[in-house]
């Protein structure tokens, strides 16, 4: 691999940066792109029927601005921008932004798709990078920034004209990644001074990473370095629109808003062009998993995720955060056992903080369940066995016996090579220790009290059981000082060998007078052969 074709990307010559030191205590402004920057990345974009649902999401979900087209550069988005305003789709309290480059055409275009809406946000945008001044414009800085100034004072004079609508502007260094720092901060201060922006009504400086290029905490710097330098902080948004190319889109993000920046822009489930756009829904329960509130809603996710795909025809990775398929979900037994263990402290406690092993949150308050959490496979361990078996089917294994089941279940694990339904191991727990039929097989048993003739202040017990072996009955009686004690004497007198019982355990499987009893037995012949089993019945 020759890496040696390319260049690292340029630090920034901070003094000193403050972001590292700072907290996120409150979401940022959210802005979704996923009904334009989203939708170019489909290999079929949505028809105006699925964009309508996924704005409706969206709307659901919170969002408060969300960018809804390129309505100059498709039919469809046009359409379906004037279908939000004529049919008056829009909400009171969301924003709808339309997307335009910077060029006359394109913006009398866009304005005459949100002609009629109470409000939106015009974002203009033009390259200003080095290769794409260089290799795609083949214009100088001035000439670059001739294009942006020209633009918006189009849309100013626009906005003007536009008398029932109050229009917000958005503009784009776009490649702000590639853009010298001095550069970009030239061309949005003349932006700046031609629309004029104020503490009262601000404008937007998105400042886009169109294609990642660096770590996130050198972006970090570039956003603190732009937010410390542009003139009339207090008149100016600065957004963020971070991509994925490099796997850290979500930190750089977070970073960025560590640095200064008050608005982010992103996609659920991070669809985009090339390795997708920064994913909001992971920042967003990223901010909820500190405490903080995202003031965006995912406590249906689930539907939310049947909704995007359905309108996206894409599909969420079983190990996307917070939102796949298996992610609450544990093969290894050491983690079984920690979060089937933290599970039953926090349930217990009552505690108002969540703090349970390798769960950063609580599935339940983003509509995900507990019955998924523990899977049982060939890696899986007895704690997760045992907590698969009493959230399922109220069996509480005791510990003594976990090893011998689990023994069970990684065998059978290993003979079919895939994952066991929780229904699969309860019936191997019933297979071998409950519905088992050997030799003698138990009829019925009588129990009686007596008084001791030694010790008349102790009671003792007696019991008379039938057992049956190959149709014969047996009776086998016996005295203890209970219905155990007794049962395992007599048995003792009966067989020609040896029984011990080791352990005992029972429990009720539910709540009531007719809820069904399980018992678990240890037993050992005393030669350190050792056996279990398990029995179920009303009557305990």
């Amino acid at each position: 691999m020759n890496y040696q074709k390319y260049m690292s990307y340029p630090t920034v010559p901070m003094g000193k940066r403050s972001w590292p030191d700072q907290v996120i205590s409150c979401a940022p402004v959210w802005c979704s792109v996923d009904l334009r920057d989203g939708n170019q990345a489909l290999d079929t974009p949505m028809d105006i029927d699925q964009k309508m649902a996924l704005f409706t999401l969206l709307v659901n979900i919170g969002f408060k601005e969300i960018e809804v087209g390129f309505p100059a550069a498709s039919a469809i988005e046009f359409a379906f921008v004037r279908k939000l305003i004529e049919e008056d789709r829009i909400p009171e309290g969301v924003t709808i932004q339309v997307l335009t480059q910077a060029r006359p055409d394109l913006i009398q275009r866009s304005f005459a798709a949100i002609e009629g809406a109470r409000q939106a946000i015009v974002h203009v945008y033009n390259s200003t990078s080095v290769a794409q001044r260089k290799v795609v414009f083949r214009m100088d800085k001035e000439e670059i920034k001739h294009l942006a100034v020209e633009g918006i004072s189009l849309v100013k004079n626009l906005a003007r004209e536009s008398k029932e609508s109050h229009i917000r502007l958005e503009y784009s260094p776009e490649s702000f990644t590639g853009t010298e720092l001095e550069y970009a901060l030239e061309i949005c201060e003349a932006v700046k001074d031609v629309w004029a922006p104020t503490a009262q009504d601000q404008m937007i400086i998105n400042l886009p990473s169109t294609v990642e290029m660096s770590t996130p905490n050198i972006f970090a710097d570039r956003i603190e370095w732009f937010s410390t330098h542009i003139s009339g902080r207090e008149s100016v948004i600065i957004s963020v629109h971070t991509h994925n190319d490099r796997g850290t889109a979500v930190a750089a993000a977070e970073l960025a808003v560590m640095a200064g920046a008050d608005r982010v822009e992103g996609a659920l489930f991070g669809n985009g062009e090339r390795s997708g756009n920064m994913d909001i829904i992971t920042m967003a329960l990223n901010l909820f998993s500190q405490g903080v509130d995202p003031c965006l809603d995912f406590r249906h996710i689930n539907e939310i995720r049947d909704v995007y795909q359905h309108c996206t025809h894409m599909t969420v990775h079983p190990r996307h955060p917070y939102s796949g398929d298996l992610v609450y979900t544990a093969f290894s037994g050491s983690h079984q056992d920690a979060i089937s263990k933290g599970m039953r402290a926090h349930q217990t406690s009552g505690a108002q903080q969540w703090d349970v092993p390798y769960l950063p949150i609580d599935p339940q308050d983003i509509g995900r369940s507990y019955e998924a959490i523990i899977r049982i496979n060939s890696q899986s361990g007895k704690g997760g066995i045992a907590y698969i078996l009493e959230a399922d089917h109220g069996i509480q294994i005791p510990k003594w016996m976990r090893a011998d089941l689990g023994r069970i279940v990684q065998k059978e694990a290993d003979n079919i090579k895939t994952e066991l339904s929780s229904e699969e191991v309860y019936q191997l727990f019933l297979d071998h220790y409950v519905d088992q039929h050997g030799p003698y097989q138990f009829v019925n048993c009588h129990v009686y009290s007596e008084r001791s003739k030694e010790q008349p202040e102790q009671q003792l017990c007696q019991v008379s059981v039938c057992l049956r072996r190959e149709g014969q009955d047996i009776l086998v009686r016996g005295k203890g000082n209970g219905p155990l004690d007794a049962f395992v004497k007599g048995v003792q007198a009966f067989l020609p060998g040896q029984i011990f019982l080791q352990e005992y355990a029972e429990h009720a499987m539910g709540h009531g007078s007719d809820a069904n009893a399980v018992s678990y037995i240890m037993i050992h012949d005393g030669e350190g052969n050792v056996s279990f089993g398990s029995g179920i019945h009303a009557d305990i």
